[in-house]
């Protein structure tokens, strides 16, 4: 598994973590990265596709999640928008690499 049970729930384990959010590429095999930050009132985004469940996920972002090509385009979008709203990118400057 990607996940140990308890990461956001159980205090006594060295992997406890509090995030302020949790962003999942697939709802259906985050599940219980899910389920731990429902019961933490953690907000999740999740890159969902169409068989994509919804249950515990606050925003879904429509995308193809099954391609590491694409994936890595949506994080690579998610990072620069991030870096706009820090004020260290400009939205004047023009993109190095063609999208």
């Amino acid at each position: 598994g990607r996940w140990m049970p308890g990461t956001l729930t159980n205090q006594i384990t060295t992997k406890y973590l509090e995030p302020r959010l949790l962003i999942v590429t697939d709802p259906r095999t985050d599940a219980q990265a899910l389920k731990e930050a429902c019961y933490a009132n953690i907000p999740v985004i999740a890159l969902c596709d169409t068989d994509s469940p919804l249950e515990n996920v606050d925003i879904a972002i429509p995308a193809n999640n099954k391609g590491k090509e694409a994936i890595a385009l949506l994080y690579w979008l998610l990072a620069r928008e991030v870096q706009y709203l820090r004020g260290t990118l400009n939205r004047a400057n023009g993109w190095e690499v063609m999208v």
